[in-house]
């Protein structure tokens, strides 16, 4: 019968041993694991799992690696180290609190020779694997998701229009944690878009035409290739010292890629009349195009020159124009006797 209580500080003279917690991320293939690692799983006295589905089993069993499935409490796992012994657990996806817990418990009473404790990542998650639980998560909504699994594009049309205006706002307001969560909300339009492309099959209630099938990773690939081409001052020999010279670099490969005849196609006639002046005012003069100003009556002549005027000058007047809307609704408040947004 094995005597589960708690080892005592008279055994401290014997070597105390070693417990190493092996974290692996599920962002990342099974089996791919850091070389310490290996190294640790090779070396080790007793490698234990709790779960018998654990995705890294099947690789280590085929790397020569005996895995017991077993899940000790704190006491056992310290009493399995002593005599110098090394121990590696390999938790599951949500880790072992009941086993770092006692753990934790043990250490501080102070009555108890600990082995050496070790939290070793075998796998870790790489900047963009939060991305592969956003398509997943997003999948699943949309699979299982009422009113999710019967949006088509069209329909959330008005919301990346919506989302785009609030990351606007957050940008002009300066907040930091308000752009982290409509940035969110942006990326979000754009994994749900590209969930919707992945199905096949006729027409959907839209009326849109399904059948070209693609998926989010089509998209970033198009985005990783359109970015390289784009930069060749980056990516290629070309050269560039201004952001001008990376401007004409860009227009001239897009105007290329996309075959264009004229300097305003691809422009969104759809977008804010400020803007689009702008825009085609930007085109214009990038292009080389000696174009005069349509002259005309009426206040819209007027503020196509004035927007005219502000792209050449390098500024955005949709933007200069919003911010003294903004001032100014700042004085209507205040002469309402209003509190400011947001005090």
């Amino acid at each position: 019968m094995t005597d589960h209580s708690e080892p005592t500080a008279a055994t401290a003279a014997e070597p105390t041993g070693r417990i190493v917690l092996l974290t692996t991320s599920h962002r990342v293939a099974p089996g791919v694991l850091s070389w310490p690692a290996w190294q640790v799983l090779h070396a080790a006295d007793r490698v234990l799992c709790a779960d018998p589905d654990h995705p890294q089993l099947p690789y280590l069993r085929e790397a020569g690696i005996e895995v017991v499935l077993e899940s000790p409490d704190a006491h056992a796992l310290v009493e399995g180290c002593a005599g110098g012994r090394t121990v590696v657990v390999l938790p599951g996806g949500e880790g072992d609190q009941r086993l770092t817990d006692g753990l934790a418990r043990l250490a501080g009473s102070g009555r108890v020779s600990m082995p050496d404790l070790e939290l070793l990542p075998g796998s870790y998650d790489l900047p963009g694997a939060r991305l592969l639980d956003l398509v997943q998560v997003m999948d699943r909504v949309r699979r299982e998701c009422p009113w999710t699994s019967r949006q088509t594009h069209r329909g959330l049309a008005k919301y990346a229009i919506e989302e785009a205006y609030e990351l606007v706002e957050a940008i002009e307001d300066g907040d930091r944690e308000e752009l982290r969560e409509e940035l969110g909300d942006v990326l979000l339009q754009v994994v749900f878009h590209a969930r919707i492309a992945e199905e096949v099959g006729g027409e959907d209630e839209d009326g849109e035409d399904a059948a070209e099938a693609f998926s989010i990773d089509d998209v970033a690939g198009a985005l990783v290739t359109k970015l390289i081409h784009r930069h060749p001052h980056v990516f290629g020999d070309a050269e560039a010292e201004t952001p001008e010279d990376v401007n004409a670099h860009w227009q001239r490969t897009k105007a290329v890629e996309k075959r264009r005849e004229s300097v305003t196609d691809g422009i969104p006639v759809g977008q804010p009349g400020l803007a689009l002046a702008a825009k085609l005012a930007g085109r214009a003069r990038t292009g080389g195009v000696a174009v005069e100003l349509p002259r005309g009556e009426g206040i819209g002549y007027e503020l196509l020159e004035l927007a005219a005027r502000a792209e050449a000058a390098g500024t955005d007047p949709e933007t200069a124009l919003r911010a003294a809307a903004r001032a100014y609704r700042d004085a209507i408040r205040v002469a309402e006797g209003v509190a400011e947004p947001g005090e």
